[in-house]
């Protein structure tokens, strides 16, 4: 009888670590998308990613010394440009670690380097995996994808470098997407990937680009359409990423990680997410949009990290109080997920966060690692954790990751293991059950249109047709939302499905390029009006410097009102909706919105003597 009373004891306990492993694995349905600021999945239910790193086929590797001695790898942990632990560790015991941590995601860093490498690995670098011996890196990769997958993990593709090194060094030529290679191989290397795994649903993201950052003579930018805008190659790539490989897809994209020179004196900070208030991403294919940032004790809002050479006067991360913490991730990220209803509002995911669990700990890191639980349980954010593995034995003293292996012995040690700090903390974060109910309501959309730097036309029933007017400058908003804001500088416009105004059938356009369909009363006396037909709205419009050349009108389903606000002026002011509704989306600039349920009618414009023809007014109807 004592016997069998272990027994069963033992089974109860066996039976409670399964449901305490499998719970983040439960039954979700691909693709997902979003909805305001969170993750759903196919059936509209919240995703929350619970995510960690799993990093090594971007690079260990510093950069000298002899690549093939594990001294020359960061904290002495070779990954031979494969995930990290399949020379010591089965991908059964990796994974079965993986779920013990509660998690339901991981994100994947690669290096377009090892996406060309037809070097088969050695065996040693998989000895505890003899499955994947002579295989290619790349094909380690896909074996490591259909484990995750095929044991429930969602996986998110992460372009973490373009050479196979550890991140992140001055000048180690992975600073930008494009700074070991053109643009175009970025694109065709991105594409390639989710093409190679289109198959997969639980491949569910593609983050474009790890850690944008100065390198030793130029900074990343957002916006100023040149080799180093961020923003512009982000734009381009999600776009074609959704159009010509997989539209399912989550597009992922990271803040600017650093600009400047960091020495006291001179201009030097980490934008991270900032400039997305001002400036967003609008894709063809909508809801799948996630903006990310990283977090680090040591870094700070304007501290590069370093100590000695690149080390400022600046705070760091852990040098603020909590209150002081939490206002400053605001600021720099959070606000994207926590302002309803704006252009920019859209999943943060928090890609990477991390500290030390073992060794010497400052008090300091303890108090900010808390505090930065604390503030994404506060805040309901999404997560991944740096790193998830790691090695831990007579030659490797790294304590950050939550799962580490002996290379002497195989053996595992855990987070749970009693000798790590954070487990209390990290229990309160993956357990964390508060949320929206399901399925998560879906919020009034809103997009900004960006003619800044060329066509800006992002309805894909649009793109299949001509070119409606040759020449000009041309945006439009994505398909189902109508245009119901523009700037009077002309360049950027503001869409919404704020209310219902289908599309007719066969999704019929009218071209407006005179008065032609002006009637009624004259709305905007001395001024060159471009209305829609009856029955029609504005969705586009095209200029040619500032001044309007054309304006597109949707044909409604249903027949529409000719009654609203009316005309709009914003040649000397802004004359938006109270609450800024929708945004800023032309800070500095005058604009005009239409109240939320109107509809843009027409456009009015002069190219009288000190006028340059810019939008100055809009007429609202309803």
């Amino acid at each position: 009888m004592p016997f069998m009373r272990s027994l069963q004891a033992a089974l109860q306990l066996l039976i409670l670590f399964v449901c305490h492993v499998n719970a983040a694995l439960i039954d979700w349905a691909p693709p997902l998308s979003t909805r305001g600021r969170y993750v759903v999945d196919a059936n509209g239910v919240r995703f929350k990613l619970k995510s960690g790193n799993w990093h090594g086929a971007s690079g260990t590797y510093t950069g000298s010394g002899d690549i093939n001695l594990d001294t020359s790898h960061h904290s002495n942990e070779n990954s031979h440009t494969l995930p990290l632990g399949l020379q010591y560790a089965s991908l059964t015991a990796i994974l079965d670690g993986f779920e013990s941590l509660r998690i339901n995601t991981i994100r994947l860093p690669f290096s377009n380097q090892m996406i060309h490498d037809t070097t088969p690995i050695q065996d040693f670098w998989v000895t505890a995996n003899p499955q994947l011996k002579g295989l290619t890196p790349l094909q380690v990769y896909d074996a490591v994808i259909k484990a995750l997958t095929d044991r429930g993990f969602a996986v998110i593709l992460n372009n973490h470098t373009n050479k196979s090194l550890w991140c992140c060094g001055a000048n180690d030529g992975n600073d930008r997407w494009n700074k070991s290679q053109s643009d175009d191989v970025w694109a065709s290397d991105w594409l390639f990937m989710v093409s190679r795994y289109r198959s997969i649903g639980r491949v569910i993201g593609a983050d474009l680009y790890n850690e944008v950052r100065r390198d030793i003579l130029d900074d990343p930018n957002w916006g100023l359409n040149d080799a180093h805008d961020w923003y512009k190659a982000s734009q381009w790539l999600g776009n074609r990423i959704l159009v010509e490989a997989n539209p399912e897809l989550l597009i992922i994209i990271e803040g600017i990680n650093w600009t400047g020179i960091p020495v006291d004196g001179f201009a030097h900070h980490r934008p991270t997410l900032e400039p997305v208030r001002d400036l967003s991403h609008t894709f063809s294919v909508t809801n799948k949009l996630v903006y990310s940032a990283h977090f680090y004790a040591y870094t700070g809002p304007s501290h590069s990290g370093a100590t000695g050479i690149g080390e400022t006067s600046d705070l760091r991360y852990r040098d603020y109080s909590k209150t002081d913490l939490f206002q400053v991730m605001t600021v720099q990220a959070g606000y994207v997920a926590l302002d309803a209803e704006k252009h920019y509002t859209a999943p943060v995911w928090i890609s990477e966060f991390g500290v030390e669990g073992r060794g010497n700990i400052f008090d300091a890191d303890r108090t900010w690692f808390n505090n930065m639980i604390s503030y994404l349980i506060t805040y309901d954010l999404d997560f991944a954790i740096w790193p998830l593995a790691g090695y831990l034995g007579p030659s490797n003293d790294n304590g950050w990751a939550l799962l580490n292996w002996d290379p002497t012995t195989g053996k595992r040690d855990s987070l749970y293991d009693g000798n790590d700090w954070r487990a209390g903390v990290w229990d309160s974060l993956v357990g964390l059950t508060d949320g929206p109910a399901s399925p998560v309501t879906t919020p009034t959309r809103w997009q900004m249109l960006n003619l800044d730097e060329g066509d800006f036309v992002q309805s894909q029933i649009q793109s299949t047709r001509g070119d409606w007017d040759s020449g000009a400058t041309k945006g439009m908003c994505p398909d189902g939302l109508r245009l119901i804001g523009i700037s009077a500088a002309s360049t950027r416009a503001l869409c919404t499905n704020s209310a219902s105004y289908a599309w007719a059938s066969g999704n019929p356009t009218t071209t407006v390029y005179n008065e032609n369909y002006v009637t009624g009363s004259d709305w905007a006396s001395g001024y060159t009006k471009y209305q829609c037909p009856s029955n029609s709205y504005v969705v586009g419009y095209a200029i040619r410097g500032s001044k309007v050349s054309t304006v597109l009108c949707a044909q409604a389903l249903k027949p529409l009102g000719a009654s609203g606000s009316g005309t709009k002026w914003f040649d000397k002011g802004d004359n938006r909706p109270a609450g800024e509704v929708g945004g800023d989306f032309h800070n500095g600039e005058y604009k005009g919105v239409c109240e939320t349920g109107e509809y843009v009618a027409g456009i009015a414009f002069t190219t009288r003597v000190g006028s340059n023809g810019a939008p100055a007014a809009i007429l609202c109807w309803k």
